[in-house]
Parts: C-alpha cells; structure tokens; sequence
C-alpha cells in the first residue's frame, strides 16, 4: 500500500530538506499555551520568546520510570548533554508510551506521547512546530516503540518543520521491499542518521542505500568509573571468596542466559566457589504477554543441575550506582543474546565500562569491540565453547588482568560525555547558521588530588585512578601541588587546606641538599633515588623557586609560621639560582621570583631576575630567524612559560626588550599550537624541530595548563579579549574540544587523564596531569567565558 511517507517531494522550488527547514523557520505560529485534560496530551507550555544563543533539543523516547533500555541510554545521554554544556543547551523530552500509562516522570518530560493512537501524534506534532525553542528533534528508533502506528510515525516525521535526527537502535540486513521502503523513507527525510556500530553503518548503505555521508557512528555511550575495589565489594554484597560471573538486563528469552547456565556443570566441577549472578527483573512486555515463564523455566534448570549455591537471581530493576558496582566485582561477564539481528548492547558497553572482562556472542557491537586483546568471543548458543573460554580465563590470571585494562582502554572514548560531545557535533552540522555551543565549567574536585597524597606527599604515578606507590614521589609533583592547593586557599580561604600546604612544602625542604640544590626523585621508603644522580635537575630546582614564591606572595593570608619556613628554604635554595643554564629551569625561576618580589624588598632579588631573563634574551636572539621567534631551536615541553617569564621580568623592570621578547615568542608560540577550533600542544614523542611540522601525538596536560596560565596573565596586564578567547578554547580542550573530541578532565574521579595520544586518552592519572588541570581550572575561575 502506497502512503504518503513513500514521495518524499519537497515543496516546489525547494531542492534539499535544509532549504525545506529554512524557509518553514520564517513561519513558525506564535501559539497560546495549551491546556489539555488528559494526560496522555501535550504537556508543553509553548514561550513566546526564543531563548538566545541556546539550542533546544527535543528528544522523542521512552523514557524512566518506564523500564526500557531506550529510555534508560536516553536518560544517561540527556544528562551528559546538560553536565557538558550546561545553559548553552537546552533538552526536552518526549516520553513515548504504548497505550495508558500511569508514570510519573521527572520535570524534563515536557510532552508525552502515546504511540497507539493517532491523533495523539497530530497534537504532539502541532506544539513541537509551534514552539521556537525547539531547533533540533533527536528520535530514538526501535521498530517495537512504533508498532501499532507506523504509519502515523512516519508521516509525523515527514512533517517536522524542525530537522530531525533519527537514531536506529536495531538495523535489521537483508530486508524485504517493505522493510527498505520504510528506512529509506525515514532516512530521506531526516536531516542526519546515527547508528551505533560501522556495521550498521554498512548494513544501511548497502542493504538500504542510505547515503554514507548522512550517517554518523556514535557508540551506545558508558559511564566513567571511579574505580573501586573488587574484594572490597564483594565484601559489601557477601561474595567474598567467590569467582563472580554475571550478566544483567531485562530479561527475556532473546537474552539465551540458559546457554550460561548449561555451561556451568562442567565449570563448577573446577571452580566449586564460582557464583554466577543474573540481575534484572523481567522484561515489562515479557510480562504483559507471558508472565514470568521464563525466569520460571531458568529457575528450574538451576535446580535440575543441582547449582543453587551457585547461581542468584537478582529480580530488581537496579539502579545505576549499584549495577556499576556489581559489574565491578564481577570477574567474568557474560553476554549470550541469541539475536543475530541485535547490533549493540548497553549492557556489554556497561560491562567493558567497568573493567569486566567479557565473553560474548558475536553480535556486531560484539565484534567491533572485542579483539583477542580484549574479550572473547564465541558461537551463540554453544554453552560448551562458552564453558571453555570461561575456564580458560579463571585459569589465566595475567590474561585476565590484561583483557580487563585493554577492555577498559578501548571503551573509554564510548563515555556518555564522549558521546554528549559526538551528538552535538551533529547538531551543529546540520544547522545552516552556525550555532553557539559553550562548554561548561565543571566543578572544582580534589577528591583525586587528596586520594594521590599519603602523609609524605603526592604520589608520582597512577595506575587508571589508583595511586601507584612503587612509582614513588617527586620534588615536581609536590611542588605543583604547593601551587595548585595554595591557589585554591586563596580562592576559597577553606583553612582545611592549610595541612596540605605544610605537607608539600615539608616534602619540598625534605629534597633540599646542604648546598641548596635539591633533588627530585624519592621512592616509596622516602629515600632518594639513583635518578637523582643521572638527569639534570635545574627544571625541577626552578619549579620549587616558583612554588616557594608563590606561597609567599600570600603571606597576608596564610600563616606566618608557613612564610617563615618557606622563606627559609627558598634563601638556601636562590644560592645557586643564577647558575641554572637550562632554559625552563630559568623560567620558573623568574616567576618564582616574580612572586617572591612581591611580598618582599630584597634588593639581591632583581639582580637575579636580569641575570636569568638577560641569559633567556641571548637565547632568543641566537636562536631567531625569519620565521623562528625562539629561545631554542625545537619547542619543547611547557613552552608557554618562557614567553611569560618574560612578561614578569618586564613587570619587574620595566626594560622593553623583556616586553619586546615576551610579545614576539608567544605570537610566535600560538601561531603553532592553536588553530581555529581548539589548542594542539606538542607532541612529547617528537619535539618539535625548526622546519617541520608538529605530529600531534601525545599531547599532555601540562602543556595546556601552562599555555592557560600565560594567557591569563598577559590577559591581565593587556586586557586583549583575544587572549581570553583562546584562554577558553584552550581549556576547552579537558572538556574535548580537541582533536580527538575526548575528554581529558575525568568528572568521575577528580583526576586527568594523562594526555591524548594517536587515536585515544592515556587512562591513568597522575599527579602531573590532575595537577595540571586543576591549575588551568582555578585560573580560569575568574573568568566568564
């Protein structure tokens, strides 16, 4: 049957859906608010006035409390979308419901539409066409949410006069002409389509002929965890001792967990203690049609096999905090679907999220995920090859350990604020006018920052958001960490910090040697290192002048007796500044100095600055060309802090060559590193030369910080806007707006993630990047961007 969703004819003389979009905007209704009785009506209140600068999503869901996997991503994904770019961004939900429903929803929900009956679409239609703050339509698409009324959903599409986003959640290949007609009517009409897997991708482009250009690939999205210990929670839910297997989801028959199930005879007889656990309550719709039949017929198995000790039900719809933390107890996850047609899974994408090795059927998010690196796959339905792989791995504790971390690695650019990001990006691609989307602040958090530092100090390395403390300590950690928690004192005057301070700086006298000098290296025992006999030191010297300074530029805040001990340290350790020779070393120490000036008349404190910044100008005028303004041949790590030491040595002195060389280095030093979209700092695998061109690979936190740091201050001594321009595209780029489209700010710990390499972040998170971050984060505090 021929129906109006099968020509798509556009109005004449328009040629495209974005000129259709354009020319309907203009005639957008100005409606009265609308006041329904029923609740199965439209709920949106429509403004008169268009929210400026914002962009409005609708998104057309299921949607929690009902029980759904779409309306649970849905969720997840409408609070990524606020959490990463707050009041630039404006989300609205359309809660779909089959039939008569009673769901008391949560204040986003702004209409309701319920899906078995027709006029109901016509009325949802109307407001959202009606109501000018809404620019963008995202429907979530699964063939089951539309079942009674396809052809009313497909002509309320059509309809649209705001472009929509259409997101299939299954891509069913080889289809039959009614199928195809179908998906090709919907993706003609949509603005964008998004899949979940290049499979599906491919499956739309040659089953469907979907133009490839039209669809883009956004991974069902996972939550960052902030790791916690697996024997600890498994104390806490009474499975010490236990080999924990589980899986989790609505169950159904599709879910196939009797395929587990008979897998586990042949398991137990080696691993009596193993315990596979089956959380979730029955599908809704399950339910409805067959009442609880099959957790009945599961149930029955366990007994025929004699594994109740070995098997639980968990028969609740758990929340996300205490899934998360079953998944992390769990020592292997099962995924046994015995769909062939499901393309992606939440609960595997959850599972790998949470560091679970996984043993799964080859479903396409299955096989685009899971490497022999990372997971195994097996034949759906084969309990025995699954019994198999499962010894295997409780056999092979490195194996393991390795598929865990790998797991963990390749899943983490799937986080829901990847995918936030990866949303938007779509949004604004198909919008004609360029939109304004802003990044928001997030909070300041130092729970990572207090959970690096034990009574020494702070730890060098972690292991993901676990501190390492074989990788011992550093002068140059401790000393970022006297700034940074120094900077937030001054910001928020919490006098809890104060025990930190003294901590650092504890450590920081702990370093330094009968000459003055210090050393860097300190191992787990508190003692120094070999290291310290081996590399140069002047980098980390300098860093503790500017540590040292800048705590004592707050003298009229922080305790005297601090000062005084600060004082005490930094005259020992300016002894032997003037003979530092490399060229950051000289740099941070000039703006330790800069610092150390402020507070204090110590006339021997300008000498040192003329001699180190006049040493940096020799530097720079050897070292210039044409088309080179630098003090070395190569850009190096923490460029940025030259072209500032500069700044401060003008400040001190008022000598223009100091201004001169601080104006021409920094232009010379943005030129490299920002294009017109975001910061690209250089690559600590290669330096980069004179003559070539930066890779782009392995850029670090520091870098960024630092670049923050210099812009904030020349912003302040020269109030040129377009120094606070690129202050906010720089610090941006924790949030991803970078060339990966990654977050390098983990939200979830407190912590950074240290750096962005070729094609992923570096997971762990150390002291120098979360120091990093923090430091651009309060720099940037006082500013409105």
């Amino acid at each position: 049957m021929k129906t109006k969703y099968n020509a798509m004819k556009f109005p004449q003389g328009i040629n495209n859906y974005e000129e259709f979009i354009q020319t309907s905007a203009s005639g957008y209704a100005e409606v009265l608010p609308l006041s329904y009785s029923s609740k199965n009506q439209v709920k949106k209140i429509v403004k008169n006035k268009t929210v400026e600068n914002k962009v409005g999503i609708l998104i057309i869901t299921s949607y929690p409390p009902r029980e759904c996997g779409i309306a649970t991503y849905s969720q997840d994904l409408m609070k990524a979308i606020n959490y990463t770019f707050g009041d630039s961004v404006n989300i609205d939900i359309c809660a779909i419901e089959d039939g008569f429903s009673d769901f008391s929803y949560p204040t986003e929900v702004k209409y309701i539409l319920n899906t078995a009956i027709d006029e109901e679409f016509k009325k949802t239609l109307l407001a959202i066409n009606s109501n000018p703050d809404i620019s963008t339509v995202i429907i979530q698409h699964e063939f089951g949410l539309y079942r009674k009324m396809e052809s009313a959903f497909l002509n309320f599409i059509f309809e649209l006069k705001k472009p929509p986003i259409i997101v299939f959640h299954t891509v069913l290949p080889n289809p039959d002409d009614m199928m195809k007609s179908k998906i090709q009517s919907i993706s003609k009409i949509s603005a964008k389509t998004i899949v979940m897997t290049y499979n599906s991708k491919d499956i739309l482009v040659k089953d469907y002929d979907v133009l490839a250009d039209k669809i883009s690939v956004i991974a069902h999205g996972t939550h960052l965890i902030s790791m916690t210990s697996n024997e600890i929670l498994k104390r806490k839910y009474g499975l010490s001792g236990k080999k924990v297997l589980s899986t989790f989801g609505l169950l159904s028959p599709g879910k196939s967990i009797e395929t587990s199930i008979d897998a586990l005879p042949e398991i137990v007889k080696l691993t009596p203690n193993i315990m596979f656990l089956i959380l979730g309550k029955t599908h809704p719709e399950v339910v409805k049609n067959d009442g609880e039949k099959y957790r009945q017929y599961l149930e029955k198995k366990v007994k025929d096999y004699s594994l109740e000790k070995n098997v639980t039900f968990i028969n609740n719809y758990l929340s996300t905090p205490v899934l998360l933390e079953y998944l992390q107890l769990t020592d292997i996850y099962l995924f046994t679907s015995n769909d062939r047609n499901q393309a992606v899974s939440g609960t595997f994408a959850y599972a790998m999220s949470c560091a679970c090795p996984i043993i799964s059927t080859p479903i396409p998010h299955a096989k685009e995920f899971l490497t022999e690196d990372t997971g195994i796959i097996f034949d759906f339905e084969d309990s025995h090859q699954l019994s198999q792989s499962i010894i295997k791995l409780l056999d092979d504790d490195l194996l393991t350990k390795n598929l865990s971390t790998n797991a963990l690695q390749k899943i983490i650019s799937t986080s829901w604020n990847n995918s936030a990001i990866a949303h938007i990006k779509v949004v604004e691609q198909i919008h004609i006018k360029k939109i304004k989307i802003k990044y928001n602040l997030p909070e300041i958090n130092l729970s990572h920052v207090k959970k690096m530092t034990t009574e020494k100090g702070m730890i060098q390395f972690s292991k993901i958001n676990q501190p390492d403390i074989d990788s011992g300590y550093t002068l140059d950690d401790n000393a970022r960490a006297l700034i940074a928690i120094c900077m937030y004192f001054k910001q928020t005057g919490d006098i809890n910090q104060i025990s930190h301070i003294r901590k650092y700086l504890k450590f920081i006298e702990s370093c330094q040697q009968d000459s003055g000098k210090m050393y860097n290296y300190v191992d787990k025992k508190c003692e120094f290192t070999v290291q310290n006999m081996e590399v140069n030191l002047d980098d980390s010297n300098g860093r503790a002048v500017w540590a040292l300074g800048y705590l004592i530029s707050l003298s009229d805040i922080l305790p005297y007796n601090l000062i005084i001990d600060a004082e005490r340290i930094l005259k020992k350790l300016l002894i032997n500044v003037t003979d530092i020779y490399s060229t950051r070393a000289m740099a941070f120490a000039i703006k330790g100095l800069y610092y150390y000036k402020k507070e204090n008349s110590n006339p021997d404190i300008l000498p040192m600055v003329i001699a180190l910044s006049n040493r940096l100008i020799q530097m720079l005028k050897h070292e210039s060309s044409e088309k080179w303004t630098w003090f070395e041949g190569y850009l190096t790590y923490a460029n940025s802090i030259l072209p500032e030491a500069m700044l401060y040595a003008w400040l001190m002195t008022d000598e223009k060559k100091y201004l001169d060389a601080a104006n021409l280095s920094l232009e010379f030093l943005l030129d490299r590193t920002f294009n017109n979209e975001w910061i690209e700092v250089i690559s600590n695998r290669n330096w980069l030369t004179r003559g070539e061109k930066n890779i782009h690979v392995g850029e670090q936190p520091i870098d960024v910080s630092y670049t923050i740091m210099t812009l904030s201050m020349f912003y302040n001594v020269f109030q040129e806007s377009r120094y606070k321009e690129k202050m906010n595209m720089a610090f941006n780029w924790f949030l991803g707006n970078n060339r990966l489209h990654q977050i390098v700010y983990n939200p979830c710990t407190g912590g950074c993630f240290d750096g962005l390499e070729e094609n992923n972040v570096n997971l762990n998170q150390g002291a120098e990047s979360t120091l990093s971050y923090l430091m651009a984060r309060l720099t940037v505090e006082q500013y409105q961007f």
